[in-house]
């Protein structure tokens, strides 16, 4: 199992960046979390791989969007009006079946972070 993560870099306040994540193979749920310097791993967003249903954290509704690339096998991250606070190192992970989709104990396989940096 793989997980293929790019995208990361640095972008000004306001702008825009788009992240993927390219699994190896099928499975049930593709989330991403971030981490910033100092802070705790916090959940993004996540979307079922069917691409029926997405899930956001309250900070980034509105701001993000996370969605199903089915002809590449895999879920981009689409990040708009990015906020300084945005910066950190963002992970891809799945999840083989459904739980909850916010813990990232729930999730088994993890990607290589990407380096967002949001300047002001």
């Amino acid at each position: 199992v793989q997980l293929q993560a790019s995208g990361g870099g640095l972008v000004q306040a306001g702008g825009s960046l788009r992240l993927s994540c390219a699994a190896s193979f099928s499975i049930y749920r593709v989330g991403w979390f971030r981490q910033a310097p100092g802070k705790e791993r916090e959940f993004v967003a996540a979307v079922n791989w069917d691409g029926e249903r997405q899930y956001y954290t309250d900070s980034v509704k509105d701001r993000f969007t996370i969605s199903r690339d089915m002809a590449k096998n895999a879920v981009s991250l689409q990040m708009n009006s990015v906020k300084p606070e945005d910066t950190a190192v963002y992970y891809c992970a799945a999840q083989n079946r459904g739980s909850m989709y916010y813990d990232a104990g729930a999730y088994t396989y993890w990607g290589q972070g990407t380096l967002v940096t949001v300047s002001s």
